[in-house]
């Protein structure tokens, strides 16, 4: 087993690129079976979400025939993992590698648990303890898992994490306060609009992000809502759920006119709304002032926006003061979270190497096994010969006593001839041998 993280987010990349190496819905399924393809690889998830984009692997990690298996090599090997997914994604996203590379980060072994346990929990998020992040991440396994794309390695892995996240929501303060990029869009309203229920909002699409964006606007007071999506179905029902009005992403120009704030999360691989749109509804509202805020990756809203002089675009990257201020609020319950995920290491650790240790009793009980099966064999046909029963019980007793100590006996007195001394110390304890007993 060797695990094997290789991942960009919000601290490394800006959003441009996040953008680019972004893995909507319709095409994780294609890329989870590509990566599976590559050499050595045992299992994969990708989490993507606006915020970041990773790759969690196991792979095989065997020492080539007849070479030592020394810490040098382990770690050569994981380079070489890493950089065959630095490859895959650069040819698969067609992006220069030199640029992934930059913006890239990479963990192994346990330390990909620990960065996972910390994403799951929020602690790794732009909005410090955000609670959709779990979900995220819940969904990728969910779906590497249909695909039959993971095994024991990232299960545990995942399961653990998604224990640790539960724990750290009960035991910390990290999830009282309403902080997400959703509050945190709103929050940066209120910063404009001084009284939010007299103002009329266009959310454009239908999922998580966009649910809590009205959610939070109701909560304001907020009633003038139109919720624009692809599908007609979704975006009635969303707005029904706040007393809105849904309509297509057809509608999008007409609504504009009417609205104060726009808001847009969505899955599209190409931007929704152009500068052209945007001025003419401008000029139809006699240039009364726009915000529109982009939360999507990539993103929802053309960048040109942003030169028209009544418009002001934000992205999820430009409200990270807003998040920044919510951020000190969490510091407390952070640094609780981390004891917990350091304890939640602790048992993955001892987990795992209860497993090793559980394939090394069922190789040796195995091991023991055919010893037996094989004496014993050889025992009912002296039986059938005639031999008496009691020197066939003897030889029987004699043939198993010696093939199970013959190995035993000879690596010990080559670690006794050698000065080895702490495998004669550990052979005494693993057998309960006295001091006074014979080694």
């Amino acid at each position: 087993m060797a695990l094997v993280l290789v991942g960009i987010n919000h601290r490394t990349a800006n959003i441009a690129l996040r953008e680019k190496v972004a893995f909507p819905p319709e095409i994780v399924g294609e890329a989870l079976n590509q990566v599976y393809a590559l050499v050595a690889v045992n299992e994969v998830v990708i989490v993507s979400t606006c915020n970041r984009t990773e790759l969690y692997l196991d792979f095989s990690d065997a020492a080539g025939e007849g070479k030592p298996d020394n810490e040098l090599s382990v770690n050569r090997r994981l380079m070489d993992h890493q950089q065959t997914i630095v490859v895959w994604l650069a040819e698969y996203k067609q992006l220069e590698i030199e640029e992934l590379r930059r913006s890239t980060y990479f963990f192994n072994n346990q330390d990909v648990v620990r960065h996972l346990m910390k994403v799951s929990c929020g602690l790794d998020s732009m909005v410090l303890g955000e609670p959709q992040i779990l979900g995220q991440v819940k969904s990728a396994f969910a779906v590497s898992k249909d695909l039959n794309l993971v095994g024991s390695a990232l299960s545990h892995a995942f399961h653990g994490a998604f224990s640790i996240a539960k724990e750290v929501r009960t035991e910390t303060a990290i999830g009282e306060n309403p902080v997400s990029v959703a509050y945190a869009a709103i929050s940066l309203s209120e910063r404009i609009f001084s009284n939010l229920a007299s103002i009329k909002v266009l959310l454009i699409g239908a999922g998580r992000t966009i649910e809590l964006v009205a959610r939070h606007l109701a909560e304001k007071g907020v009633s003038g809502i139109v919720v624009a999506n692809r599908t007609l179905d979704n975006a009635l029902e969303l707005a029904a759920k706040f007393d809105a009005h849904g309509v297509l992403l057809s509608d999008i120009a007409e609504q504009l006119v009417g609205a104060d704030i726009v808001v847009s999360s969505t899955n599209s691989q190409l931007p929704l709304l152009g500068k052209g749109a945007v001025e003419r509804a401008l000029k139809q509202r006699k240039h009364k002032p726009m915000l529109l805020i982009d939360l999507a990756v990539p993103r929802d809203i053309e960048i040109e926006v942003g030169d028209i002089a009544d418009a002001y675009l934000y992205s999820v990257d430009d409200i990270s003061e807003v998040i920044e201020d919510n951020v000190k609020s969490r510091a407390e319950a952070a640094a609780q979270a981390e004891s917990i995920i350091e304890r939640g290491i602790e048992g993955y650790l001892k987990q795992i190497l209860s497993l090793n240790a559980v394939t090394t009793l069922r190789a040796y009980r195995d091991k023991a096994d055919t010893i037996r099966d094989y004496e014993l064999q050889r025992a009912l046909k002296s039986l059938e010969k005639g031999e008496p029963a009691d020197a066939v019980l003897k030889t029987l007793a004699r043939g198993i006593t010696n093939k199970l100590t013959h190995a035993p006996s000879v690596k010990m007195k080559k670690a006794s001839s050698e000065g080895r001394d702490e495998l004669l110390a550990l052979t005494q304890e693993l057998f309960d041998l006295g001091e006074d007993d014979p080694v």
